[in-house]
């Protein structure tokens, strides 16, 4: 007897802001810090209020796509309707680039948190074991998957709570404004990727659009709770940190939040220990929200014939993409070894503007070439929004694009290699 092809519908609105916020919420915990190499904290703080306003206008615009195409390939789905395979192929291309690539960089975040807890642990090893552990949950169905992910994100969102309070009285305002040098555009431009890093794979809770109960009522409320989450959280941990005065310290760290409290506490007492273990739960929601993503991402393409068909299996009794999760798994585990977290970031966030670009073009088209398709949530302030994202959007590629070449040549060689394996095959099997 085959296994059912068709995901199992089961998640709430309260499971989509877990799914959104946990996805997002490691780019608090660790990432952005890089952002320091390049800006000074008051151009850092300009280029995530651009960022931040860029996601607004992106989220809303998304979430019209989302519920009028509820399908698990999230942009994909939607620029293959709008624009046709090449559309479709672009789309998912620069989305697998994304979830695959962000989870390596997130393993590698907890490795360091765990080694910054116990000194004994060697990091490498334990970012492997993350990658395999959460795969291993990811199998275990979308029911379980979903609870757990509710249930990191809570704690995980209390660990930023708790840092805020934590920081709060060591904030000084002069510590961002006086950096010992003038404020330049260039610095916020160059930020950028580190900026986007707070919000990376939000729209990964659209590939959970075939497994929610109600797509065109929970899919808003649950990305709208998301983002504005994401954005109080963002801009917390920027102004706060910033007026700490050690961002040439925090430039160099996986994990800068325990770095930080350490500072302003003056020793690693047992606060700071207790705060690390908020950070491994942060860390933990992205690692498995993101698999969880990549894992529908590659079960779609595969259904759609973009990649071998048998990574779009599902399990008789969970309904899961057994083969996508662990396909991705081993992905990720190679890219560990790496040891770039940094590039990896970087080319991680250069698929996602590229696919969000891609995805703002297609609403345009889909307005135009089905009129008539049932929209249950519309963007509002139509065609601003959507047109301020893909203007916004189209700045951080150039921007990313010029001060990242060598990561951006790889990107398109990746690109055009992909593609034309893919044509290859296609004409073959035609």
């Amino acid at each position: 007897m085959e296994e059912q092809n068709t995901l199992k519908k089961m998640l709430k609105p309260i499971h989509l802001w877990a799914i959104a916020v946990g996805l997002v919420i490691s780019g608090d915990y660790f990432g952005w810090s890089y952002g320091y190499k390049v800006a000074s904290p008051l151009e850092f703080l300009v280029s995530t209020i651009i960022i931040s306003f860029f996601y607004i206008s992106f989220a809303f615009s998304f979430t019209e796509l989302s519920t009028a195409i509820p399908k698990a390939g999230g942009p994909f789905a939607y620029s293959l309707k709008a624009l046709g395979r090449f559309g479709g192929f672009v789309a998912g291309f620069a989305t697998l680039v994304e979830f695959l690539l962000a989870p390596p960089a997130i393993a590698a975040a907890l490795g360091a948190y765990l080694h910054f807890l116990f000194p004994q642990i060697p990091p490498t090893a334990a970012a492997i074991v993350a990658i395999v552990v959460f795969t291993l949950i990811n199998l275990l169905g979308i029911e379980q998957t979903a609870r757990f992910e509710l249930l990191v994100t809570v704690v995980a969102s209390l660990g930023i709570l708790f840092y805020f309070f934590q920081i709060a009285p060591h904030f000084q305002v002069e510590k961002i404004l006086e950096s010992g040098t003038p404020f330049n555009w260039t610095g916020v431009f160059a930020a950028i990727p580190f900026a986007i890093w707070f919000y990376l794979a939000l729209e990964g809770v659209a590939m959970a659009a075939e497994e929610t109960e109600n797509p065109t009522k929970d899919i808003p409320l649950g990305y709208g709770l998301g983002i504005g989450t994401l954005v109080f959280f963002a801009l917390g941990v920027v102004i706060l940190t910033s007026g700490l005065g050690i961002s040439a310290q925090l430039a160099q760290s996986d994990n800068p939040l325990p770095q930080a409290l350490l500072f302003a506490k003056g020793e690693q007492t047992m606060m700071v220990n207790a705060f690390a273990f908020f950070g491994l739960f942060g860390i933990m929601a992205s690692l498995l929200g993101i698999i969880l993503g990549y894992s529908r991402q590659i079960y779609a393409l595969s259904r759609e014939g973009f990649l071998p068909k048998f990574l779009s299996k599902l399990t008789k009794k969970t309904q899961a993409p057994a083969n996508a999760s662990i396909a991705g798994g081993i992905f990720g585990i190679i890219c560990i070894f790496s040891g770039k977290t940094d590039q990896l970031i970087t080319l991680s966030v250069l698929g996602a503007i590229v696919m969000y670009i891609i995805s703002m073009v297609s609403l345009f088209v889909l307005k135009r070439k089905f009129p008539d398709l049932p929209r249950p949530y519309q963007t509002p302030f139509y065609p601003f929004f959507p047109a301020v994202a893909l203007i916004l959007g189209i700045v951080c590629l150039v921007s990313v694009v010029y001060y990242n070449l060598v990561l951006a040549g790889i990107f398109l060689f990746a690109f055009l290699l992909s593609f034309g394996l893919y044509a290859m095959m296609k004409g073959v099997k035609e």
